[in-house]
């Protein structure tokens, strides 16, 4: 006996270990299996039976519990026959309609209704297997209440049938289901809003499945970097954004994309920003092309950009290999939002910064040969500019015109005649290359030409 009970102790740690359930959880399945076994086998129908286990001695005693009620808390013959009359009625429209009808059951209601000590406002059908009458209750014990719970104890019983086993063994696999689940979620849960490692387990419907060990992960088409491509079998870092319980188990939807993945990986990567010493302020990203990252030092003896960066760039390098290639633009943060706009225009070099503040709007002024910079392709970089400082950006050249215009929603106006200075710019080099080509061919030809007067020179 003893060395069953070792037996049966190393299993349950065992299970403990590799599912991750508490010992609780799986003493209150053993517990409820036990009770239902016992209610199949020896009880009757509407008994309401508990078992308590024993872990250290391996044993189990059962009880009966009934519920103290008085007259006030029980249906009269007249109700009784108006819901036999009801329920007659919804089985007859069921059955004409080919519908099954269920009944509801509410024992569970009824005991944890009146089980509250408090007024009750829904009365029970007396069952003398699971009420006792307050004045009988009086008898065996002084001082009860209405709602109280009276426990019976129960013979003890070793032998059980097939069916009463099966019953047993099926309650302890869903109890346990269910209390792994549990356990998934509030372990995932604690970790929403961080990175994760998972390993590609499959891809559908665009969507790519991750495996975290424990639980399975989605991460939808909309939260992947674009251009992205994944592998089975490789394994990759992402966002987990939601964390959510349903009635089939936990569901986590992770993402590539999120800004705030971003941000985690600097988290990761730079020991100033774990520590609290660099702060990031704001980041504007567009996902697998370019993101600014505004960072503040609280120690004026370090450099939150250099920080970010790191020696030779491996830090900042580090995250732009996780990305896939994504650029990374590091700004410092300033309490002066002029100064912070010129700062996220970044590599333009700002000439002017015109606020109006009660409106959040700035007019910047760059040179004619930094306004495709300050732009960016498409408008990205003043778009990106705009999100990161949460201000509305007007570029404008030296003679004043407005060329693109950025908002804190991300929408973007470039103008044409933005256009121009680039323009002109490839036309300068142009116009340079073949002023090249020409003297190439004068050296050419003047040194053709000389050679051939040498040589008739030295003919005569």
């Amino acid at each position: 006996m003893l060395t069953d009970i070792k037996i049966f102790k190393a299993a349950l740690e065992q299970l403990e270990v590799d599912r991750g359930v508490p010992r609780e959880k799986i003493i209150e399945a053993i517990e409820m299996a036990l009770a239902a076994a016992y209610k199949k086998e020896y009880g009757k129908k509407d008994q309401i039976v508990r078992a308590h286990f024993d872990f250290e001695k391996g044993n189990a005693r059962f009880e009966q519990v009934k519920i103290v009620v008085d007259e006030s808390m029980i249906k009269s013959e007249e109700e009784i026959a108006e819901e036999t009359r009801v329920r007659e009625e919804k089985m007859l429209e069921a059955k004409e309609k080919g519908e099954e009808y269920r009944e509801e059951r509410r024992e569970e209601e009824e005991i944890s209704t009146v089980g509250k000590g408090e007024e009750v406002h829904r009365k029970v059908r007396f069952n003398p297997e699971r009420h006792i009458m307050a004045d009988e209750a009086k008898k065996i014990k002084k001082g009860v209440s209405l709602g109280e719970e009276l426990v019976f104890p129960l013979e003890y019983k070793e032998e059980y049938g097939r069916i009463a086993s099966q019953t047993a063994k099926q309650v302890i696999i869903q109890r346990i289901r269910e209390a792994e689940r549990e356990s998934v979620f509030d372990e995932y849960k604690g970790k929403e809003g961080e990175v994760i490692s998972g390993t590609v387990q499959r891809i559908e419907n665009r969507s790519v499945f991750l495996d975290l060990g424990r639980a399975t992960a989605i991460l939808p088409f909309d939260e992947q970097v674009r251009g992205e491509r994944y592998r089975i079998g490789e394994r990759i870092k992402a966002y987990l954004l939601l964390v959510e319980k349903t009635a089939r188990g936990t569901n986590m939807y992770l993402s590539r994309s999120h800004p705030r993945f971003l941000m985690k990986l600097f988290e990761i990567e730079v020991p100033e920003i774990a520590n609290e010493v660099v702060e990031i302020k704001s980041v504007a990203r567009e996902s697998g092309s370019r993101s600014k990252v505004a960072v503040f030092s609280h120690d004026p003896n370090v450099d939150p950009v250099g920080s970010c960066v790191g020696q030779k760039g491996i830090r900042v390098g580090t995250i732009i290999n996780e990305l896939g290639g994504e650029k990374i633009d590091i700004i410092e943060w300033s309490e002066e939002p002029g100064a912070f706009i010129a700062h996220a225009l970044s590599p333009a070099r700002v000439l002017d910064v015109e606020m109006k503040e009660s409106r959040k709007e700035a007019a910047v002024t760059v040179a004619d040969d930094q306004l495709s910079l300050a732009i960016g392709r498409a408008g990205q970089n003043v778009r990106l500019a705009a999100k990161l400082t949460g201000w509305k950006i007007d570029i404008r050249s030296r003679q004043g015109e407005s060329v693109a215009q950025a908002d804190e929603e991300g929408t973007t106006n470039v103008e044409e005649a933005s256009e121009a200075p680039k323009e002109a710019e490839q036309k300068s080099d142009t116009q340079k290359k073949v002023k090249a080509k020409e003297k190439k061919k004068d050296a050419s030809l003047l040194q053709e030409a000389s050679t051939k007067t040498e040589k008739e020179s030295h003919e005569a």
